[in-house]
């Protein structure tokens, strides 16, 4: 066997297993620390915790189907200088009455390089509000239980003039423009070299009682997040439960160097706008091992709607996106459709699509400006599970109240100007989607700025013969489809290699105004 180091914190490290085996290995090992099996495990990313801190181990894997070693790695935990429990500072864990001033408090005393440590119990809290240089051990049996109390929220405004009236600062952000929101129960400012691990749940307490009711509709201000981070960077967050959130769950926002690693983020499928991960306008991001069951997209990357994307023009880029399982979400992997500052170079492999509306989904429309350019998109090795439909980029997307005009929906060739977006290099290679049902994918291009430079390789898909009829993209005037074939127009540049395709429905490719196509090796079963 062998595996990576790929996190280290004063209690705890993660490993991940290198294999090109999706989301869980082979087979069982076990996890050897200092000669004495530590774990069990079945999951190529996985985290041992109850460390101590400044200190040297040894660490290795062994198959228990195999009888097969991995090589011993040396490893040191990180400094700590003191932990606080937040228990010294009068948190109860009861459930039954608020701990918020308590957390905050043992947070704000928190010395740099220190630990703020929670306890097994249940602790309801209002938000709460990160600083630099610490870690927040959230540890097995413990719950940090969401207010369902609107006034208990305090507002983040979503534009502040400066005190000169030459600049504005940003806080509140609600579907990728300024507004204001209520502060997300764990918020984050500005700060860096933090990292919240354990074992324990982040719970927002939220339900179609309270936060999600009438969740279209602004009531004083937006939803909070479960965790927000605004410019902030290097953080780590590991090994805790996120769950029940009011509206996107982790939502960082102009951060850089961020690992979200071996996390559960579990919200229920019908629940509005609960996105699991929306990196927006974030720079090298990590997103690894973490198990997604949403009501929404599991990992969304977006970089603003339009005002706040146009002006500070701050692409989200260098995120990868390795061994992590998605279930029940509208999309897999989305970008967009807010992604008016641009996105580029995403890197996602040994994934696990699981009943997801769309696997792979890239939308976008006019509007959305120049600067909005999705570049680099690649995705390889991924398995997807009765998935609607696996491949969808769509130049239509009817989002916003004027998502349904004439400018966004039209198929003439219009001027290219200051509104429009364009895409190119979408690489996708090695993926196996079985049990679909609407269509193998569906791209649709923008006629004045055609998608450029498609490769569609190696690609096994498979219908389901009871397959039900559904819409393959969300744009006007689109018919619903059955085991259809794939859609690809206005593109160019298209390689399809090595692609088979059983039970579908009439042709199983579909060109319209596509420049430049190489197509090799197609295979369909019947």
């Amino acid at each position: 066997m062998k595996f990576d180091i790929i996190s280290v914190t004063s209690r705890t490290i993660t490993i991940e297993v290198v294999s090109d085996e999706c989301v869980y290995a082979k087979n069982n090992f076990e996890i050897y620390l200092d000669g004495e099996v530590t774990k069990l495990s079945n999951k190529n990313v996985t985290t041992i915790s109850g460390l101590e801190p400044n200190k040297e181990y040894e660490v290795y894997l062994k198959d228990i189907n195999a009888l097969s070693y991995s090589n011993i790695k040396i490893f040191r935990t990180k400094y700590e200088c003191a932990t606080l429990n937040v228990k010294d500072f009068g948190a109860l864990g009861t459930g039954n009455q608020y701990d918020t001033a308590a957390l905050q408090a043992a947070i704000l005393a928190c010395p740099e390089d220190g630990r703020v440590v929670i306890p097994p119990g249940n602790y309801l809290t209002a938000p709460l509000f990160l600083k630099s240089n610490m870690t927040l051990e959230i540890q097995k049996g413990a719950i940090l239980l969401g207010s369902t109390i609107r006034r208990d929220y305090p507002i983040l405004p979503g534009i502040i003039q400066t005190t000169d009236k030459s600049d504005e600062l940003y806080l509140g952000s609600w579907e990728g423009d300024p507004a204001d929101c209520f502060a997300s129960l764990i918020t984050g400012i500005g700060v860096k070299n933090v990292k919240i691990i354990g074992e324990g749940i982040i719970d927002g307490n939220a339900s179609f009682e309270n936060w999600w009711k009438d969740a279209k509709q602004k009531r004083t201000a937006w939803r909070p997040r479960l965790i927000f981070l605004k410019d902030c960077s290097n953080i780590l967050i590991e090994d805790i439960t996120v769950q029940n959130s009011p509206s996107w769950t982790i939502h960082p926002m102009f951060c850089e160097n961020l690992k979200l690693i071996n996390l559960k983020i579990v919200n229920p499928k019908d629940s509005p706008n609960t996105d699991g991960i929306n990196p927006e306008s974030c720079n090298h991001v990590e997103i690894i091992g973490v198990d997604f069951s949403v009501g929404d997209d599991c990992i969304a990357i977006k970089s603003g709607k339009i005002y706040i994307g146009r002006k500070l023009k701050t692409p989200s880029q260098d995120i990868i996106i390795r061994n992590c399982h998605m279930k029940f979400g509208h999309g897999a992997i989305v970008i967009g459709s807010e992604m008016a500052g641009g996105i580029k170079n995403i890197y996602a492999s040994r994934c696990i699509f699981e009943e997801t509306d769309r696997g792979i989904r890239i939308k976008t429309r006019r509007g959305r400006g120049k600067d909005g350019i999705i570049n680099g998109i690649n995705a390889e090795n991924i398995i997807m599970k009765k998935v609607l439909t696996p491949f969808v980029i769509n130049c239509f997307y009817f989002c916003d109240p004027d998502g349904k005009t004439e400018y966004v929906w039209s198929k003439e060739k219009l001027p290219v100007d200051e509104r429009t977006p364009s895409i190119r290099n979408v690489y996708i290679k090695d993926i196996i989607c079985e049990g679909c049902e609407v269509a193998s994918g569906f791209i649709y291009g923008l006629p004045e700025k055609k998608i450029e430079n498609i490769t569609l390789e190696n690609i096994r898909m498979s219908f389901t013969l009871d397959a039900k009829p559904g819409y393959p993209a969300m744009m006007s005037f689109l018919d619903e489809q059955v085991r259809a074939g794939f859609f690809i127009g206005n593109a160019k540049n298209v390689m399809i290699k090595n692609f088979t395709t059983e039970n579908v429905i009439g042709d199983p490719f579909i060109f319209s105004e596509v420049e430049g196509l190489f197509y090799q090796n197609y295979k369909e079963v019947f």
